[in-house]
């Protein structure tokens, strides 16, 4: 609805045979470089700190993957192609998550100690 907006502000300046998604105000491709300025403009006045675009992206995975959701829904979001890419490359598991892994084989593998009536002779 905005791009329907900005194209009709735009009348006959509007670029002509692209499909881009995200367009300047006259259609035609977002720089990267006007991206990261933006990004940075906006992290700095939410009090955040500078971070790559590309390390926003793998925080991204990680959080939704923390926080529960489906492998195939991360993909979609973050537009791989297939779920290994966005599962086995782009996410990294948060301490808590490696942490609960690990409480639940403790309590799998842990072996309860006889009382010492109920030892073996």
């Amino acid at each position: 609805m905005r791009q329907a907006a900005a194209r009709a502000k735009a009348g006959e300046t509007w670029a002509t045979g692209t499909d881009y998604v995200l367009t300047t105000r006259t259609g035609r491709q977002v720089e990267p470089r006007n991206v990261y300025r933006s990004f940075t403009r906006i992290a700095e006045s939410a009090g955040l700190r500078v971070i790559r675009l590309l390390d926003a992206r793998h925080g991204t995975a990680t959080l939704l993957t923390a926080a529960g959701v489906a492998p195939r829904v991360v993909m979609e979001i973050r537009g791989h192609s297939q779920i290994s890419i966005a599962m086995d490359v782009c996410t990294h598991v948060v301490q808590d998550t490696q942490r609960e892994a690990m409480s639940h084989m403790d309590r799998l593998l842990r072996k309860r100690r006889p009382d010492r009536g109920d030892r073996p002779r």
